[in-house]
């Protein structure tokens, strides 16, 4: 039993070793090898990483102070829309508070027509 176990933490030693050693043994020799190889890996296509073709320029032709100003009057026209959600949320809140299409000063004035002609039961009376 002993035999077996000593055998095979032997077997285990010879092959963590011998494979540091076939490691080494493929590596260039010195500085000068490895720059060429690095210099003819570069040289060569790689597939699918080099194309032929450049990417559109994302640069602008107008200068920082052009597309302020340009800027400055869409914002007082009105024509920016507001960040994120929150301008799609400002609409649903101001079409869900009144309920109608109708302006606060149509509300107000239909409101005391209908007071003054009768139609409006004062406070604490029942029609």
């Amino acid at each position: 039993m002993k035999t077996k176990l000593a055998l095979s933490a032997f077997a285990a030693a010879i092959a963590v070793f011998s494979q540091g050693a076939f490691a080494q043994a493929s590596a260039p020799a010195n500085r000068a090898d490895v720059k060429a190889e690095a210099k003819t890996a570069t040289k060569a296509p790689t597939g699918e990483a080099q194309t032929t073709s450049k990417a559109p320029s994302t640069a602008s032709d107008k200068t920082r102070d052009e597309r302020k100003t340009t800027t400055k009057a869409d914002a007082k026209a009105g024509k920016i829309a507001p960040a994120g959600d929150a301008g799609g949320q400002k609409e649903d809140k101001a079409m869900k508070s009144t309920g109608t299409e109708t302006t606060k000063e149509e509300r107000k004035a239909k409101t005391k027509a209908e007071n003054k002609s009768g139609q409006i039961p004062k406070a604490g009376e029942k029609q």
